[in-house]
């Protein structure tokens, strides 16, 4: 759109040294996201039951597991204790017997054994004891493989639903939006961002269930065995959540700032890209270099420091499971030697230990997964939560005009990108059904401005645009842009075909209607030199047409639409002289019949308008035919007069 420049439309915020603010500094609420983003998980009820009842038993019979197999260690040292001990004896007279005899510490430590004097291991109950341990820990596997593929269609459901309603937002944000925020950092929060919220929640929700369940079972085991060595396991929490909180706290910001980073280094890449050819012909290589690496740097020193500062939980709960699991054997070898406990229960005990500060240690770990999936969740929101158009008039659809008509009119418009910076006030003008209305005027002076009001791409401050009588604003957008067709003079193609490219706007043209159009602009007169014709793939931007051959492209497809409004912003701006004459006459058959308005700084290509409106900061200074406009000697007169010169040097 030629003349959207700073004083009309307000400036893209983009990252550099140009003084613009930073993209992504928000405030950080990550209770509230967090809990937004489980929220999402409501359609899935039935599922997370499952996850979480699989998880449950899961947990339950793998917390069994060491117990039952202290048991058979048990059933080991039992045997081997009874066969030293003499036959016919109960347990008590063998344990009197050897107090006795001086050998109290032995004493104790079988009086916590159900021993069988004289009887020595009995393999077939240590056969059946393992066998039972073997079956709880494949059926406690079998489980946690069903909580695992459950969740793994929840997560990948609910993040296919996030998608689409990303989608579906970016399609609802008004222009306005778009305008404000770079592209990089937009596709940075509908891909990469999504993207880590999936793997944040694919690598830790289960995880994340499956250890405070765990913490919960082991506990419970834990205490039912010994409750004096479980304080002493106990007192390693108050200190892993110390040191949980300390790291996450510090390292929250630098996850925030690794995201944002992220997002200004997606916007220069994407801008450097594609402005490639203009970077190297002005020689700002170097530039763009300097600049990259600034962004590159700081995305590497923010990742750097938010990946070190959550890595030190890891060796901090390490370090603080082993100081407790060394308690925990001192004191249990202890209890064994009074006995107080058999040396199975000690050994399960042991394992409990390990169980209970591993999901804590796994707790820890994930917390910096958790920071950057509810960081990355929390933009992803902020693009959901954007302010959207407004709602559609759903009870007055049937107001939109039909057929052939054209006329509009524009009753004291008026409308501002800033409010403290008023672009168009108090404007009028009537455009007759069959008209063509040439807008002319300087850089900014609000041209494009105008015709986006008459898309409805921008919602006006004041006044109203009436086509065929009926207030723009009750009609559907819908409705209204698909009686308009628009030829802009940035080129844009979509990936496929030529043929492709020019029945986008009417996917259900007929073949003839595709070649009818193409012959009408001239499309066909190159088309014939490509190598496979209309078959010819369009590559990324079109790079394999030439600027001109793109610009026919793009109003073929708007003959194609065959519109009742059309508007053309600088439409032949990209074609040679030659062809300009052809589209010219093309566009005079288009022209017919219906309401066009045409942007225009080359005044020569205006001069058969019907009614030519000249524009100087949003307001209508002049409008007339070129003749009558000439006549006047005015602000239209003098731009002509310009151009000619200009023309003639």
């Amino acid at each position: 759109m030629s003349d959207l420049k700073a004083t009309e439309r307000p400036q893209v915020q983009r990252p550099g040294p140009m003084g613009a603010p930073a993209v992504g500094a928000k405030a950080e609420d990550f209770a509230g996201s967090g809990r937004r983003l489980v929220a999402r998980l409501a359609p899935y009820r039935l599922r997370v039951v499952v996850v979480g009842l699989a998880g449950v038993a899961s947990v339950v019979l793998t917390a069994l597991g060491p117990k039952l197999l202290g048991d058979a260690t048990d059933l080991v040292f039992a045997g081997m204790f009874g066969r030293r001990l003499p036959a016919g004896l109960d347990k008590e007279e063998a344990v009197a017997g050897l107090r006795a005899s001086g050998e109290g510490r032995l004493a104790d430590l079988v009086s916590g054994m159900d021993v069988v004097p004289g009887q020595g291991v009995d393999f077939d109950a240590v056969g059946r004891a393992l066998l039972l341990v073997v079956a709880v820990y494949v059926a406690g596997a079998a489980l946690a493989w069903l909580q695992g593929y459950v969740l793994a269609g929840v997560v990948q459901g609910l993040v296919r639903r996030l998608r689409g309603d990303v989608e579906d937002k970016v399609h609802r944000l008004p222009l306005a939006y778009f305008d404000r925020q770079p592209r990089g950092e937009l596709l940075s929060r509908v891909t990469n961002d999504i993207d880590n919220v999936s793997q944040t929640l694919q690598q830790t929700l289960s995880q994340l269930l499956t250890a405070l369940l765990t913490v919960v079972a082991v506990l419970g085991m834990m205490l039912w065995i010994s409750p004096l060595l479980a304080l002493i396991a106990l007192v390693s929490v108050p200190l892993s959540v110390l040191v949980t909180t300390v790291v996450m706290r510090r390292s929250k910001p630098q996850f925030v700032a690794q995201w944002r980073r992220t997002g200004e280094l997606n916007s220069h890449i994407e801008e450097s890209i594609s402005g490639h050819a203009l970077v190297t012909v002005l020689g700002r290589t170097a530039e763009v270099e300097r600049r990259f690496a600034e962004h590159n740097d700081g995305l590497h020193d923010a990742s750097y420091r938010a990946q070190f500062v959550s890595s030190l939980v890891m060796p901090l709960m390490m370090f603080l499971g082993n100081l407790s699991y060394v308690a925990v054997a001192v004191v249990g070898g202890l209890r064994v030697t009074q006995g107080a406990l058999s040396i199975g229960e000690v050994q399960a005990f042991i394992q409990y230990s390990r169980q209970f500060t591993q999901p804590l240690t796994q707790l820890a770990s994930m917390a910096n997964l958790l920071q950057s999936g509810v960081a990355s969740a929390e933009r992803v929101f902020e693009l959901l939560d954007a302010p959207e158009e407004s709602p559609e008039p759903v009870e007055l659809e049937e107001r939109a005009p039909r057929g052939r008509g054209g006329e509009v009119v524009f009753d004291r418009v008026a409308f501002s990108y800033d409010p403290e910076r008023p672009l168009i006030r108090d404007l009028s003008l009537v455009a007759r059904p069959g008209q063509t209305v040439a807008i002319v005027g300087p850089t900014g002076a609000g041209k494009t401005t105008l015709v986006n009001l008459v898309m409805r791409f921008y919602e006006l401050d004041a006044g109203r645009i009436t086509l065929d009588g009926v207030d723009i604003a009750t009609m559907p957008r819908a409705a209204l842009r698909s009686r308009t067709g628009m030829v802009l003079q940035d080129t844009w193609l979509f990936e496929g075909t030529i043929r492709d490219n020019l029945a986008y706007a009417r996917p259900d043209a007929t073949e003839e209607e595709v070649l009818a159009a193409a012959r009408a602009t001239f499309v066909d007169r190159f088309v014939h030199s490509l190598p496979d014709g209309y078959d010819t793939a369009v590559e990324e931007n079109g790079d394999n047409l030439s600027a001109g051959e793109r610009q026919l492209v793009t109003i073929a497809r708007a003959f194609l639409a065959d519109p009742d409004l059309l508007i053309l912003d600088e439409a032949t701006s990209s074609v040679d002289t030659r062809t300009e004459l052809l589209v010219q006459r093309a566009m005079g058959a288009l022209r017919t019949d219906r309401t066009s308005f045409v942007i225009a700084h080359r005044l020569s290509t205006i001069r058969d308008a019907d009614l030519i409106l000249v524009m100087e900061a949003g307001a209508i200074v002049e409008q007339g035919t070129h003749d009558a406009l000439l006549a006047a000697d005015g602000a239209y007169a003098r731009l002509y007069r310009s151009q000619l010169s200009a023309a003639v040097d």
